[in-house]
């Protein structure tokens, strides 16, 4: 009973809350920070890369095809849809919250006592209820519900935009297979030929026994690595088919030199974040829900006004005369105020603060991660961009070392180990290459990503 005051004056402590108060974006996010000096270097809301349609941002037109039927055939994007149109019902239900609920519960009996005849009574009552919002908890709960709405939308959207980009980053991924493929079957057949020629030249005691066993195991390796590479090939197809939410298909795809880039990259204010990407936006409604849960919480400290009554029609309202028949009515007006629940309210509201907490510091995390991610993909783009540039011209070099050495060697002027060295340097130098460009390929989708492109 020692705690009955305390509850009374922390209720009334709680009256200066503004319980009807909105949501607000909190201060002090790390916005101007998230960019660094490169990127801030980047920035244009005019020609931002997020406002662009994955449309055309990806002009393959096999991409488009395929992006086209994940967008109606995966199975996560459909759960996504799915719990919004939970989340519109769980509005719909506190938006009815306001209004009386009423309840028709007929009832009738037969009584006999000693054998007499038996009496028939029957009632037919309609009941009402109508919680009084006095507090705003039905109001908070309302508001909660709109959040979670949102949030719900922005999973959704989220999910859209990581669908657009999982889908293009393994198409990207399949047609480097299909250059690396190609430049594997390229470089078999000519160490085919090459061995063909060695073992010639070991019959008529040009070279030695060691050069053609060197040159049998090097071709076992490059059909090795062949083998693994179709390999990959179909695992991709197979994870492609799966985003798309059918079993294995062939993929039909084009040639990974005629995938492009667009010409300038730019970026959007930091600010922008906050509304076009959607993960960011999903934390932000969380954060807003936990807001009206907390106030609710803070509603429970307060009375509940309920107004209730009934009104039926019944055939014993008295035992004078058989079977009398009227109307009965009855008005009821109920006010609680909570005084000792054992805790539970204070420890809720404690509870409902922290989770308010919990979900400002996913929040800021949110905000923190975006940034990163689109400073890294900048970087990445630029990186491997250059990394293509310096690959391609080792690779011209080292076509001119091989012809060199090739004639070398015809001319015994060159060991077969330095040729069979400078071939593998060549291929390892064009297989770079086609990872080079499915890189800085990659790198673009994943900053349209981190922009919050390819979500609507």
């Amino acid at each position: 009973m020692k705690s009955i005051p305390f509850i009374i004056i922390l209720s009334f402590g709680l009256t200066g809350c503004n319980l009807y108060s909105n949501y607000s974006r909190p201060e002090g996010l790390p916005v101007d920070s998230l960019y660094d000096e490169a990127t801030m270097a980047q920035v244009d809301t005019a020609a931002s890369l997020a406002k662009m349609p994955w449309q055309e941002l990806f002009p393959d037109q096999h991409l488009k095809a395929l992006i086209e039927e994940g967008l109606v055939s995966n199975t996560d994007l459909q759960v996504a849809l799915l719990r919004i149109d939970q989340a519109k019902a769980g509005l719909s239900a506190a938006k009815l919250a306001y209004l009386p609920s009423l309840t028709l519960s007929p009832n009738g009996a037969i009584t006999s006592v000693d054998g007499a005849k038996a009496t028939k009574t029957y009632e037919i009552p309609v009941s009402l209820s109508w919680e009084i919002d006095l507090f705003g908890k039905l109001r908070n709960a309302r508001k909660e519900s709109q959040a979670l709405l949102l949030q719900q939308s922005a999973y959704a959207r989220a999910v859209q935009s990581g669908l657009v980009a999982s889908i293009a980053n393994a198409y990207y991924s399949l047609l480097m297979l299909d250059s690396q493929v190609e430049i594997s079957d390229s470089a078999i057949e000519i160490w085919k030929e090459q061995l063909r020629t060695l073992e010639l030249q070991l019959k008529v005691g040009d070279v030695r026994e060691n050069a053609v066993s060197q040159a049998r195991a090097n071709l076992n390796q490059l059909l090795a690595t062949n083998n693994n590479l179709h390999r990959q090939q179909r695992e991709t197809e197979n994870s492609i088919c799966t985003l798309l939410g059918t079993t294995y298909r062939p993929i039909e795809r084009g040639n990974l030199d005629n995938q492009a880039i667009p010409a300038e990259i730019k970026v959007g204010l930091p600010l922008e974040l906050l509304s076009s990407r959607p993960d960011v936006v999903q934390s932000e409604m969380a954060l807003a829900a936990a807001y009206y849960s907390t106030n609710q919480s803070r509603a429970a400290f307060y009375p509940s006004l309920t107004i209730g009554g009934s009104a039926g029609w019944t055939n014993a309202l008295g035992q004078a005369v058989s079977n009398p028949g009227g109307w009965i009515l009855s008005a009821l007006g109920t006010l609680t105020q909570p005084i000792f629940q054992r805790g539970k309210l204070i420890s809720n509201l404690r509870i409902s603060k922290d989770e308010e907490q919990i979900a400002l510091l996913n929040y800021k995390q949110a905000l923190l991660n975006a940034g990163q991610e689109v400073n890294d993909a900048l970087f990445a783009i630029e990186s491997y961009g250059n990394n293509l540039e310096y690959h391609t011209a080792q690779c011209e070099a080292l076509e001119k070392t091989v012809k060199s050495n090739e004639l070398l060697f015809r001319t015994n002027n060159a060991t077969y180990l330095e040729l069979l060295s400078s071939r593998q340097d060549l291929l390892n130098s064009r297989l770079d290459i086609a990872a080079d460009k499915l890189s800085r390929l990659q790198a673009v989708v994943t900053l349209y990503r981190a922009l919050g492109g390819g979500a609507d």
